[in-house]
C-alpha cells in the first residue's frame, strides 16, 4: 500500500494552537470551498475564533459544550447561546449541534472537556445561528447485508436547509461492513449532476466498540476512470488504511468502499460543498458496480443498524469516558 497525498494521519494537520487537533482550510486542501477543524477544549478553557468567509457546523464528537455566537465585528453582542449536550464518543449516541454563519465570532467552553468537529464551507450570505436538536436528526439505514450502514443526516439538503453551501453527514459502519458502496462520484466529469469537494474524517472504535482508539483500522478507496483523464483531471488510484482521527480528501473521482475491519466499528464525518447555487448530494455510481443497488430490494439489513439513536446505543454498551 503506497503513501497517498490525499491521506492525512491524525495530528499531521494539527495547529496552529495547542488545542487545534486538525485544521484543513480550502487553501491547504488545494480547492475552493470545503474545510474542517477539530479542536480539543480542556475543562473550563475558553476558545474563541472568527468564522470569516465560512459557515460552520459545531458538532461535538466527545463531550459537551456551551456555545455563544455574535457578529464578528461586534464582539460585545451575543446573538445566540446554546448548550450542546454532545455525547461520550461518536459511537455513543446521535448528538445535537449548531449552525454558525460567516462573519461571526464563535465562543466555546466545556465544563468537563470536549472534542469538537467544525466542518465549514466558503459562502457568500450570512445566515443567523441555529440550534439542531439530537432528537430531530434523521437516522437512516442504507444498504443491506454486509453493505448496511447508519446515516445521521444532520446537515444535508432536505433535512437541514439552513445553510448556503455546507453539507455534512455522519455515518457509522458496523465491524466488517462496507459503506460508500457502490463507489460513486460528484465531479465535473460527464454525467454528474453536481460538483462537490468532499472530506472524509474517520473515527474508529476500539475493542470495546465505543471508545475512540487507534488500535483499530479500516480502508478507504478513491480512484478515477477514463472520463476523468478525458477531463484533464489528475489520475487517482488510492487504497488507504485509515485509523482514528485520520482524514482523506476527495477532490474528484470515484470514492468507496469504506471498509470497517472485523472487530472495529467505523465512523466518518462527510463534509461537502461546491459551486452549485443549490446544495445537493447528487452523485453518479461507477457503472461497473451500480447494479449492486438493485440487489438490495427486499433484502434484509444488518440488524446491528442503527448502532445509535439520540437516546444512546441500541445494544446498551457504554463508552469508557477515560478513553475519550
Amino acid at each position: 500500500m503506497s503513501e497517498s497525498a490525499l491521506h492525512h494521519s491524525w495530528l499531521t494537520l494539527a495547529g496552529p494552537g495547542a488545542g487545534d487537533l486538525l485544521t484543513l482550510t480550502p487553501e491547504k486542501a488545494g480547492w475552493t470551498y470545503c474545510g474542517l477543524r477539530v479542536v480539543r477544549l480542556e475543562p473550563g478553557e475558553l476558545r474563541r475564533f472568527p468564522t470569516g468567509a465560512e459557515e460552520f457546523f459545531v458538532l461535538p464528537l466527545a463531550g459537551g459544550l456551551t456555545l455563544e455566537v455574535g457578529p464578528q465585528n461586534s464582539p460585545a453582542i451575543t446573538e445566540a447561546r446554546y448548550a450542546l449536550t454532545g455525547r461520550a464518543t461518536a459511537f455513543d449516541r446521535v448528538s445535537d449541534f449548531a449552525y454558525v454563519g460567516r462573519d461571526s465570532l464563535i465562543t466555546m467552553v466545556s465544563a468537563n472537556g470536549a472534542e469538537v468537529a467544525l466542518p465549514s464551507a466558503r459562502c457568500e450570505k450570512r445566515l443567523p445561528p441555529k440550534y439542531g436538536a439530537a432528537d430531530a436528526v434523521a437516522v437512516e439505514i442504507r444498504g443491506t447485508g454486509p453493505s448496511t450502514r447508519q446515516v445521521n443526516a444532520f446537515g444535508v439538503p432536505g433535512r437541514w436547509d439552513h445553510a448556503e453551501k455546507l453539507i455534512a453527514v455522519e455515518l457509522i459502519t458496523p465491524p466488517g461492513n462496507w459503506s460508500s458502496y457502490p463507489p460513486h462520484k460528484h465531479d465535473v466529469t460527464e454525467g454528474c449532476p453536481v460538483v462537490n469537494e468532499e472530506i472524509y474524517f474517520y473515527k474508529i472504535a476500539g475493542h470495546d466498540q465505543v471508545s475512540h482508539s487507534r488500535e483499530g483500522f479500516g480502508y478507504h478507496r478513491t480512484y478515477t476512470g477514463p472520463e476523468h483523464e478525458d477531463a484533464g483531471l489528475t489520475p487517482l488510484d488510492e487504497f488507504i488504511e485509515v485509523r482514528d482521527g485520520d482524514l482523506v480528501r476527495v477532490p474528484h473521482g470515484y470514492h468507496g468502499p469504506c471498509v470497517a475491519a472485523p472487530g472495529y466499528p467505523m465512523y466518518y464525518l462527510n463534509v461537502m460543498a461546491g459551486p452549485a447555487p443549490d446544495r445537493s448530494m447528487a452523485f453518479c455510481d461507477d457503472p461497473t458496480h451500480g447494479w449492486i443497488r438493485d440487489t438490495w430490494d427486499g433484502a434484509a439489513a444488518d440488524p446491528r443498524c442503527p448502532v445509535t439513536t439520540h437516546e444512546g446505543r441500541t445494544d446498551g454498551l457504554r463508552a469508557d469516558l477515560g478513553r475519550m
